[in-house]
């Protein structure tokens, strides 16, 4: 027998606004956001690259506003959803409709445009210059703090590819854009720049996030993409700043070597890279005492890998190809620095000293 469900309360006219109420205090992390961000600062590097400037007319459809097409990509990076998730999401929930400022009745961007929005914003590589941005915003605003600098990388999982052995063969010498020529559909589904590697006896197949934070506040200060099978000390110059000279650079065992050592010398830098045991060398009672030391600040760079798979919903891309991963990963790291920003100034967090 089929029990109706009895309703709880009335339907009203400021049902809306309880809604609101209610998910603020339940804690609207899109709220959080808006409350500490003026997402207009980004309104002229969006306008400047992502408008048609050539049109000579106002004739056919007008775009979509730039600035609730990017933050649809925000939210699509914070909540590791498709286009087609996206576009259903936003029509669905509430909370997402007060972050893009959209009314119940407002036409809501499509699958197809989304995904035209973000293709274009990774072609230009404008991610790049809105995090550059953003990092100078946090900056003037005193948060890269000289208290240190830690180094990392991050593996990015994509959907590993079922290819043959002659195939997989030719993408190992570079001639994978050889392949699939007289199938192009399929040839768009096939990934040729993601690696297979292995660590602590686990395989990944993707990419890496290389990541320089600031020890003082959690921020990334600048990022570099590779394959997964590219080791992590040899993005270290290149994630290196003017500014770093003369601080402190923390690091696990796999950026140990003198060639990074010389380099860090050459400009000021004070490593402090985990020391390693090798084969009849076993490291002293003094050499793990400076370890665990280093340690407790190196370890801090975790909590940002931490955040992005757990917060944000996993480390995983579903797009193919360098470039677009590259701009994902870009964007992603963007959406870390705000969210992260949002937490200093809600908690007003004070910066960590390096040791």
């Amino acid at each position: 027998m089929n029990t109706k469900y009895k309703k709880q309360g009335k339907t009203g006219l400021f049902d809306k606004d309880f809604a609101k109420e209610k998910l603020s205090k339940l804690g609207n992390p899109l709220e959080k956001l808006h409350k500490v961000i003026d997402f207009e600062m980004f309104r002229p590097e969006l306008e400047e690259n992502m408008l048609n400037h050539e049109k000579t007319n106002n004739a056919g459809q007008k775009p979509y506003d730039v600035m609730l097409m990017f933050k649809i990509v925000l939210l699509k990076r914070y909540y590791n959803l498709s286009d087609e998730q996206a576009e259903y999401q936003i029509i669905d929930r509430q909370s997402f409709k007060e972050f893009l400022g959209l009314s119940s009745g407002d036409k809501v961007p499509d699958a197809r445009t989304i995904w035209l929005f973000q293709n274009t914003l990774i072609e230009r590589k404008v991610e790049e210059k809105l995090f550059e941005q953003f990092r100078n915003h946090l900056k003037n605003l005193g948060l890269f703090v000289n208290e240190g600098k830690i180094i990392d990388a991050s593996f990015v999982e994509v959907p590993r590819q079922r290819n043959t052995k002659e195939e997989n063969a030719q993408i190992k010498e570079g001639k994978g854009a050889e392949l699939w020529n007289d199938t192009p559909h399929k040839k768009r589904q096939k990934d040729i720049d993601a690696r297979w590697t292995e660590k602590g006896g686990a395989k990944f197949y993707g990419y890496k996030d290389h990541v320089k934070i600031s020890n003082g506040y959690k921020l990334i200060d600048t990022y570099e993409v590779t394959s997964a099978a590219v080791h992590d000390s040899q993005l270290t110059e290149k994630l290196l700043r003017e500014e770093d000279a003369g601080q402190k650079l923390f690091a696990d065992s796999a950026y140990i070597g003198k060639l990074i050592d010389k380099m860090l010398k050459e400009r000021n830098i004070t490593p402090q890279i985990i020391e390693r045991a090798f084969k009849n060398k076993p490291l002293t009672d003094e050499q793990k005492g400076t370890n665990r030391v280093k340690s407790k600040t190196r370890s801090r760079v975790e909590h940002v890998f931490g955040f992005v798979t757990q917060n944000m919903h996993d480390f995983s891309c579903r797009n193919i190809g360098f470039s677009r991963i590259k701009g994902v990963i870009g964007l992603l790291n963007l959406v870390y620095n705000m969210f992260r920003y949002e937490q200093i100034v809600r908690l007003q967090l004070q910066p960590v000293r390096a040791t």
